[in-house]
């Protein structure tokens, strides 16, 4: 009995994967793509690739970048990807409950400090001083810095309590 090997039209599926996975490191950051398991060759095709500027020229290197793609186990890459992607997922969620609770300080200010606080379990005493900083605001301009700086200590304890939570 003879193996049947897979038909071309499953052939040019799989080498078109291949690319769009090529093309996705392309995206990347510099950071997120340091940390793959790329070979040499394609990391410097990926390169070439991100500082190409002309159409044709672009769209031949992500050709190259497929068929490189070929020859390695791009499985590892893949879920590489995967974990840049729900990082990525995940860091938009604590954004977007750091912008809830941004409004929910500005709205209530000293109750929902403490709701915070009873949360995370954070010192917020300097969320609390930014509270009477923007009941003192007088113009917009004001308003808005401090609630820009209300943000940012909202997101930083966030940011904090899921480094903590990682760890331990």
């Amino acid at each position: 009995m003879t193996e049947s090997k897979p038909s071309k039209t499953a052939r040019k599926r799989e080498q078109h994967a291949l690319q769009q996975l090529g093309e996705q490191l392309i995206t990347l950051q510099d950071a997120d793509l340091e940390r793959l398991p790329l070979d040499e060759q394609l990391a410097d095709a990926v390169g070439a690739a991100r500082r190409m500027k002309s159409h044709g020229a672009l769209r031949r290197q992500k050709q190259l970048i497929g068929k490189l793609m070929r020859n390695i186990d791009a499985e590892p890459i893949r879920q590489a990807l995967a974990g840049i992607e729900s990082r990525g997922n995940a860091d938009k969620r604590l954004f977007a409950e750091a912008e809830r609770w941004r409004d929910r300080v500005v709205d209530n200010g000293s109750d929902a400090v403490m709701a915070f606080r009873q949360e995370t379990g954070a010192d917020c005493d300097d969320l609390q001083a930014l509270v009477g900083e923007l009941e003192r605001a007088m113009s917009d301009k004001a308003r808005k810095t401090v609630k820009r700086r209300i943000f940012r200590a909202i997101n930083d304890t966030l940011l904090a309590r899921r480094k903590d939570d990682r760890i331990s």
